[in-house]
Order: structure tokens, then C-alpha cells, then sequence
């Protein structure tokens, strides 16, 4: 399986690719542009991705912003299975949360710091892992 990590910090892609390394391919990339640049080359090449871990604050384009591209790039396509979308981010704000699951359709959203744990939970509600 392929993985995507969109984050625009250092630190927080060095983490995560170490959670995810030994489950999925990982490509990296570090803004909303770029993440929806590399989901059309994943469905292009046909080895398109399983996951989306995707920062909310990032320069040029945001991860709302980058997930309602994505979800309108699989809508007008008609790409099937939707890829599963976890949304991160430094804020607790319920109207936060909200927005992404309702507007950007986002599969899953965890509060930074990422901790292993409450990843893998996550990955299994989404039935991308199994314990």
C-alpha cells in the first residue's frame, strides 16, 4: 500500500514516515499543492495512494483547501475507492474538526503531537491496518 504525508514541518514528516514505514510506500511532500499534484500522478501511474496524512496549516495551499480538490478530482474521475484522508493539526477547535469532516470530507483528524498509538487506532478504524 501507498501513503502520502503532506506536512510542511520538518519534524512532524520525520515522525510520521517513521510510524508508517514499515505498513506503507511513503512519498513526502510539504503543501496542499503538491499533495494534490502527486494524488493525479498516483491515479495517473495507476498506483494511486491508501492513505493521506494531511497537515491543515501549510503555505500556499491548506489541507482543507488541498482534501476539497482531492474529493473533487475523485468526484469528476469517478475514482474508486476514495482514498482515506487523515487530517492533522496543532488545533483542538471543534469548528476545525468540523470543517473537515463536513466540507473536505476528510476520513479521520488527530491532534499534533501524532502519537503512534492514536495513529495506528485511527488506521485501523479505517480498516487500513488490522491488529
Amino acid at each position: 500500500m501507498r501513503a502520502l504525508i503532506v506536512e510542511d514541518e520538518f519534524l512532524s514528516r520525520k515522525v510520521l514516515r517513521s510510524f508508517l514505514m514499515s505498513l506503507f510506500d511513503i512519498d513526502i511532500v510539504v503543501n496542499g499543492k503538491e499533495a494534490v499534484d502527486a494524488f493525479r500522478l498516483a491515479h495517473k501511474e495507476n498506483n494511486p495512494y491508501a492513505l493521506i496524512l494531511m497537515d491543515i496549516m501549510m503555505p500556499e495551499v491548506d489541507g482543507i483547501e488541498a482534501l476539497e480538490q482531492i474529493r473533487s478530482l475523485e468526484r469528476e474521475q469517478k475514482l474508486s475507492p476514495r482514498v482515506k484522508v487523515i487530517m492533522t493539526s496543532a488545533l483542538d477547535d471543534p469548528k476545525t474538526v468540523i470543517k473537515s469532516f463536513h466540507e473536505g470530507e476528510a476520513s479521520g483528524y488527530i491532534v499534533k503531537p501524532v502519537d503512534k498509538d492514536k495513529l495506528f487506532a485511527e488506521l485501523e478504524k479505517l480498516k487500513l491496518i488490522k491488529k
